[in-house]
């Protein structure tokens, strides 16, 4: 075990700190999976591309490729609670303007959305690195990650539970995302009231200075996690956020209401199955062996898709493990290899680079459907794209490999 995992006794109030950290990732997550389940009439009303389509969360990645890291710095500077809040307001302007025309408007609304969402994540996971330092830290992450999945699980299924907006046409939807974003301004705040009763050697562990130095003392260990988690990401978050729903409908000529539903089943899994891995690593460990087989179903799942007919189901469930027990073994894993007072910026350069794949994914698998006029009439143009994410999880689960035989050897931190 590490020394930077300490067992002090838990903190008072944290349960609430993760309560409302939790609601707020819940609306995050609803807006970020929200183009998936109007793709389809952004083309057909809009007359959008794919390669179109893929950019509007693609460029939701861009402006992350620096900022995140410079969010993590702030995190570390003025305290995950202030951090969390000002990205509120942002991620609710930048919700409305992605759901006003022309395509530049949507695409900044998207942007500006991106600038807050992702920069949030990391102060919430930095936050409750702090809270539940030494005590259940895989379950808290695991709880909180199941409150995310359940808002894209939401998303995922507003075509049925909302099919009256969706009748009316693209913005309609996206509208009921902007009010799912209003409510991150209003728990964030209540987290802020609530994290000002932290105890005081948690903030004085928040004003300690920064020096760029320590980023190159991270351990060897933390660069496999960094990189697993960049090749993972990349791999299931543009195909489940952006093309999955519109490729059921072609590829294996499902409705909009079916095949977001299908895809619904990945987010709905993880609700329930990111805690519960999350407390199987608290109390057995094996953590790289979790990781490993999490990371083995994500490239099986896309040679079954690519190669096969079998029905959706098998690979849905495929991919619902492997996106539950991931998230909830990777993030709290974290912790184990930085120090406490460096949790921003380890977290904020993970999503940094992570959002470097995300952009590169989305614009690469949205040039390669066109590049195959995929489409209802040729389903087979959807093959180059899961090869494509088949070849990025591929890697992933190298970097699991070399994860695994780093931690077991003398320089491991506990994790296998």
């Amino acid at each position: 075990m590490n020394a930077n995992i300490s067992t002090h006794p838990p903190i008072p109030g944290r349960w609430w700190i993760l309560l409302f950290t939790s609601l707020v990732l819940f609306g995050n997550y609803y807006v970020y999976d929200s183009i998936g389940p109007v793709a389809d009439l952004l083309e057909s009303q809009l007359g959008f591309s794919d390669s179109q389509i893929g950019s509007l969360n693609g460029i939701y990645s861009l402006p992350n490729i620096i900022m995140v890291l410079i969010g993590g710095l702030l995190v570390d500077k003025f305290g995950p609670a202030r951090v969390t809040l000002y990205t509120s307001f942002l991620c609710l302007i930048g919700a409305a303007l992605t759901a006003i025309q022309p395509y530049w408007v949507m695409a900044a609304g998207r942007l500006i959305f991106g600038l807050g969402a992702e920069t949030m994540i990391v102060a919430v996971t930095a936050s409750l690195g702090q809270w539940f330092k030494g005590s259940n830290i895989a379950l808290a992450m695991g709880l909180n990650l199941s409150m995310a999945r359940l808002g894209s699980w939401a998303a995922d299924v507003s075509p049925t539970f909302a099919r009256s907006l969706y009748d009316q046409g693209w913005q309609a939807p996206l509208i009921l995302a902007a009010i799912f974003a209003s409510t991150m301004v209003v728990f964030a705040w209540a987290y802020l009231i609530c994290d000002r009763k932290k105890p005081a050697e948690m903030a004085a562990v928040e004003s300690e200075k920064m020096n760029w130095s320590d980023v190159l003392s991270f351990d060897r260990s933390y660069w496999y996690l960094l990189v697993l988690c960049v090749l993972f990401y990349s791999a299931i978050l543009p195909f489940r956020s952006t093309f999955a729903i519109k490729y059921f409908q072609h590829a294996h000529d499902l409705s909009r209401e079916a095949a977001g539903q299908m895809n619904s089943w990945v987010f709905f899994a993880a609700i329930f199955a990111s805690p519960l891995f999350g407390l199987i690593a608290d109390k057995l460990g094996y953590r790289t062996v979790l990781l490993s087989l999490g990371a083995f179903f994500l490239p099986l799942s896309f040679l079954i898709l690519g190669t096969t007919d079998w029905h959706l189901g098998w690979t849905t469930v495929l991919i619902g493990i492997s996106y539950s027990l991931v998230p909830a073994v990777l993030w709290p894993g974290v912790c184990y290899l930085v120090e406490e007072k460096r949790l921003g910026t380890a977290y904020g350069l993970m999503t940094m680079l992570q959002n470097v794949g995300l952009t590169i994914a989305n614009f690469a698998a949205g040039g390669l459907n066109d590049w195959g006029k995929a489409s209802a009439d040729n389903p087979a143009g959807y093959i180059p794209m899961l090869w494509f994410f088949g070849l990025l999880s591929s890697c992933a689960f190298i970097f699991v490999v070399l994860l695994h035989m780093r931690e077991k050897g003398p320089n491991g931190h506990g994790l296998a």
